[in-house]
């Protein structure tokens, strides 16, 4: 291998390293208040006299309203709480998807077809097999359009129990996952957009059309202002919510459309900083130690600065950046408070051994591990890709029983199935919900304990194993 190859090894190496450590950074600790926040919502929901308050606070109408027109409304109808979380506020977490997916592809894990083929192909296993199960135990009964439920792999929950495993945990294992998660977030995008949708209202689609070809020229022209792209795509996003197309996509739509170029380069940007620490060095340094209001050149050196770090990030990365607190420590445990809540003490307890609730649990305990593994496995065998770095297949196989924590994708996508089926839709939802939960503590604790015995037992970096 000739130096130039080995230096295009080592910048994707580091830049694919970056981006997994991030996104284990930001998403673990996300996922410890996540499982507080369905603890919570378990907890309040059975309780009695509390748990009928709790219901009915989601059922409070919500509106943003100027004259007769609410932004909030849906078909001409005020949204519930719980629709403003589902449509809404689960608008921007799919926007913050879209933002990472496009990410992934330009300097991520998903920039190299050949590096991300394994955890791609691994992840169409994990969606397609799951899907097969659940449809082999609902054949012929009335909850077969549930069966996307366990498709999904909950990024936040599983790269939160990579993180309790510390240093042992290779990094490649981690990249592997969540690239697997990135891919899963495409595919529950898809059908999503394919399955989920009602009644089309051709000409709404028609105007977000436009508006998101003008969000795209914007791209194209190098408009950097978060505004412009985020009042557009609150525009979009209500066109979508009344057109027939769920919301949601919009929100993916959108970050597409979100430019990832920054006006400046580093080398302007560091230029423009020396170029205004030099006036400030020229200062006399008493005058710099005394605390005083800032003189017209002083503040005109600094809004250069200003100006010049605005420039140096694309909005891309900045709203990624900014919106990830705020997707992970408010809207995904608002959306588990308000969707996990199952009552219990009434539920009958052959709901976990048959019906929707099996079929769940099967399809993201056992059709998650068998359709990641095997599918991966077939990947190595056939030397279409190789096996993650410092990997064995005991490893990959505790990766993949891991995969099976769907949780919250799959709570959405359990509510877009059932929640508008009147009151056997209810009680189908609550026996979907019970299995989404039941199948992901499974999956988590089984992937955990797998992972624990089949780890190295000591750091990756004292064993040199990893």
């Amino acid at each position: 291998m000739d130096s130039t190859h080995i230096e295009e090894h080592d910048t994707f190496t580091h830049r694919v390293y970056y981006s997994a450590k991030r996104a284990v950074k930001s998403h673990a600790s996300g996922g410890n208040v996540l499982i507080v926040a369905t603890i919570l919502a378990l907890v309040v929901a059975n309780i009695p006299g509390i748990n009928q308050m709790y219901n009915d606070f989601w059922e409070q109408e919500i509106r943003l309203q100027v004259g007769s027109f609410n932004i909030f409304s849906h078909a001409g109808h005020p949204m519930s709480m719980l629709q403003f979380i589902n449509d809404a506020l689960m608008a921007i977490f799919f926007f913050t998807i879209g933002l990472e997916i496009k990410r992934e592809v330009l300097v991520g894990e998903l920039s190299s077809f050949k590096q991300a083929l394994l955890p791609i192909i691994a992840a169409i296993g994990g969606m397609v097999v799951p899907v097969c199960i659940y449809l082999l135990l609902s054949a012929g009964t009335d909850f077969t359009s549930g069966a996307a439920i366990p498709m999904a792999t909950d990024i936040a929950f599983s790269l939160g129990v990579l993180a309790m495993l510390g240093s042992r945990v290779p990094i490649s294992l981690k990249i592997f996952l969540t690239t697997l998660a990135v891919v899963d977030d495409i595919g529950g995008i898809i059908v999503i957009a394919a399955f989920y949708s009602t009644h089309i209202e051709a000409m709404l689609i028609v105007y977000a059309l436009i508006l998101l070809g003008v969000l795209f020229l914007g791209s194209v022209f190098k408009i950097q202002s978060k505004i412009f792209y985020l009042l557009i795509g609150t525009i979009v996003w209500y066109l979508f919510l009344n057109s027939g197309i769920h919301p949601t996509i919009a929100g993916v739509l959108v970050a597409f459309c979100i430019p990832a170029t920054p006006v400046f380069p580093p080398k302007k940007y560091i230029q423009t900083i020396r170029r205004s620490i030099a006036y400030f060095n020229a200062e006399d340094d008493e005058l710099l130690n005394r605390r005083s209001i800032l003189n017209k050149d002083q503040m005109d050196w600094l809004k250069q600065i200003e100006s010049a770090s605005d420039k140096v990030i694309s909005p891309l990365q900045e709203l990624e950046d900014s919106l990830h607190p705020v997707v992970n420590y408010l809207i995904i445990p608002i959306f588990a408070f308000a969707n996990a809540g199952i009552t219990l003490w009434h539920m009958d307890a052959s709901a976990l051994v048959g019906g929707i609730g099996l079929a769940i649990i099967c399809g993201l305990v056992l059709g998650k591990f068998l359709g990641i593994f095997v599918f991966s496995w077939l990947t190595v065998k056939l030397h279409l890709a190789p096996m993650p770095q410092y990997c064995n297949w005991k490893m990959m196989a505790s990766i993949s029983m891991l995969g099976g924590i769907g949780f919250t994708v799959s709570l959405f996508i359990a509510n877009l199935s059932f929640g508008s089926m009147g009151a056997h839709g209810l009680e189908l939802l609550n026996n979907a919900k019970l299995g989404i939960v039941v199948g992901s503590l499974l999956a988590g604790v089984l992937g955990f304990m797998m992972l624990h015995h089949f780890l190295p037992k000591t750091p990756c970096e004292d064993s040199g194993e990893c």
